[in-house]
């Protein structure tokens, strides 16, 4: 059976006495943003909270100095949740409705990671709890997972057995309203591809230089030709990062990096070895060198309804979020900055669509797309739902229609934005609870997961030996 009424009472009982604390951190990380295998201070500081608790904590996981393992209680079910608390560059920005860096071309939380892994970590906080009041019996584990917006931390984890023995995990991110997630999302590479020719005067000595810009443009064009040939849901985006220093010098070095996304992990492997094709044959019609490395490679979701369900129960059962004026004033003067939101809120059902057009901050529990929806970004944490049932949703951290990766979403999270990470960690908890004291559901989750991957092997996208620091120059 689902965990009483009583016991879930205690469970927000549990989150709200923590209040002050979370956001204090939750504060601390927005104001102390740290890049991709370099959040030192960020891992540090989650990791003293749970040890604190009571947590038995397993650091350097997967290869990565700021990814950790912590676990409290004994025996089965084994249930957990994942925090990630990377920045992105050149973000920075103070909690105001206009562009404002903290510090120009500085990191900023334009993902919410500085909630993400909090309002995780409350909802962990609160199933130890229950456990050593004897509410419910098991482990609960939280998942320091490092470098999402990089090389993909779970990845690595995944790939040395981390969610080995793992019943289920639910986890969260961050967004502009309130919804468990059923469908999947893209499945995505990431490439770096380094072309290295021959530097010459460009007036003086033309025919002495090989130009290493030419094969990355031959490159870029024999890719836009491509696309007329890939499936309607594919996505490749690239950026030239390095190409030349001077007009008058042939480029020696240029470098293209590439995303490149579809449906499926074959179906980006097929992108990926077309891409490599054009790229060596760039390289040929210029007669320069290329190197070609993959930084990143995720897997698509497995969806599970079964969590999902449990998730909008409890999503359900809370409610919809409060905020003061203040705040409220602060996400209204955030809306007018994006200006025409109704493509973002035309995404969301149509029941719900005029009271979020008419809201600053829509905190309704919204009803989930269906299973068969594939959202159009991807995430490390495809990886893991392949080793293990996972349920995921959104919580409102951000006005009606903030995209993520905006300077809006890095204003929104330092104080606004942790309604939405409490509300998190109170859906975690209750629902981690559920999985604890409901064996059928347990049962269900997995059952649904073995249905769902039937037949088909999980291979990793990384090399054996990869190591993730090989790229943190890159």
């Amino acid at each position: 059976m689902p965990v009483e009424r009583a016991a879930k009472g205690r469970l927000f009982e549990t989150v709200a006495a923590e209040r002050e604390r979370l956001g204090d951190l939750a504060r601390w990380l927005w104001e102390n943003p740290e890049l991709a295998l370099r959040e030192t201070a960020a891992s540090e500081r989650l990791r003293a909270v749970l040890e604190e608790a009571g947590f038995d904590v397993e650091t350097g996981v997967g290869g990565i100095e700021t990814a950790f393992v912590a676990s409290y209680g004994e025996g089965s079910p084994v249930v957990g949740t994942m925090g990630e608390f990377d920045a992105l560059p050149g973000l920075s920005q103070r909690a105001v409705a206009e562009r404002d860096p903290v510090e120009p071309g500085a990191p900023g939380h334009g993902c919410g990671h500085n909630l993400f892994g909090v309002g995780s970590l409350g909802g962990a906080l609160a199933v130890k709890e229950a456990i050593a009041r004897g509410d419910v019996e098991g482990t609960i584990r939280y998942y320091g997972t490092p470098a999402e917006e990089a090389i993909g931390g779970k990845v690595y984890m995944v790939r040395d057995g981390a969610f080995d023995g793992t019943d289920a995990i639910v986890s969260w991110h961050p967004g502009w309203y309130n919804a468990p997630g059923k469908g999947s999302c893209l499945a995505v590479d990431s490439l770096e591809i380094r072309f290295e020719g021959t530097s010459s005067h460009a007036a003086a000595a033309p025919e002495a230089g090989r130009s290493a810009l030419d094969a990355a443009q031959l490159c870029n064009l024999g890719v836009e030709f491509m696309r007329e040939h890939v499936p309607d849901e594919a996505r490749i985006h690239y950026v030239l990062p390095e190409g030349g220093d001077a007009a008058n010098v042939v480029p020696a070095s240029a470098t293209a990096e590439y995303s490149i996304r579809a449906p499926d992990r074959e179906g980006v492997e097929g992108l990926t070895d077309w891409i490599t094709d054009i790229a060596e044959a760039a390289a040929r019609m210029a007669r320069v060198d290329v190197c070609i490395t993959r930084t990143a490679g995720y897997h698509d979701l497995v969806p599970n309804e079964v969590l999902g369900n449990a998730i909008g129960e409890n999503m359900d059962h809370l409610g919809a979020m409060t905020f003061d004026d203040e705040q409220l004033a602060l996400a209204g003067d955030l809306c007018e900055s994006l200006g025409d939101v109704a493509d973002a809120i035309a995404e969301i059902p149509a029941d719900h669509r005029d009271a979020a057009a008419e809201s600053a901050m829509y905190t309704d529990p919204v009803n989930a797309p269906d299973a068969g929806d594939v959202g159009m970004y991807s995430t490390d944490s495809g990886d893991v739902s392949w080793q293990v049932p996972l349920g995921r949703f959104t919580a409102a951290t951000w006005p009606v229609g903030t995209p993520a990766h905006s300077w809006q979403a890095v204003a929104a999270g330092r104080d606004l934005g942790i309604e939405g990470a409490l509300y998190a960690s109170k859906v975690i908890a209750a629902t981690l609870c559920d999985l604890l004291a409901d064996e059928e559901l347990l049962d269900e989750a997995r059952a649904e997961f073995e249905r769902r991957t039937v037949g088909q092997e999980y291979e990793s996208p990384l090399a054996a030996d990869a190591n993730p620091y090989d790229l943190i120059t890159r």
